[in-house]
């Protein structure tokens, strides 16, 4: 992670996550997020990308967007994808077979 220095702002941050892949991620101290707060939300919704809050140069919080609602549960959410095929009530071996009920 590469941390650009110096004062107040927004600075930018390039962050390597565990699968290699590498995004920005703003970052701003909490005295100017809580005075421009209404509008960096609003970036973070229109931009998608995440912002870090610092308190004296330490991350304290992260404002991520929402993840995107999915319109469909994921109950029954196979229906009419799969095909049974074969007897999947009777047992897939002989009973004769299973030694737990040997003698």
């Amino acid at each position: 992670m590469n941390q650009i220095s110096g004062g107040h702002g927004l600075q930018e941050l390039t962050i390597s996550d565990d699968y290699g892949q590498m995004y920005s991620m703003k970052e701003i101290a909490i005295s100017e997020f809580k005075a421009k707060c209404l509008a960096l939300i609003a970036d973070v919704q229109k931009t998608r990308q995440p912002l870090r809050i610092t308190r004296r140069g330490e991350p304290i919080a992260e404002l991520i967007p929402p993840t995107p609602e999915n319109d469909s549960d994921w109950l029954g959410s196979m229906k009419g994808r799969m095909e049974i095929l074969g007897d999947i009530i009777s047992p897939a071996a002989d009973p004769d077979e299973w030694e737990v009920l040997r003698d």
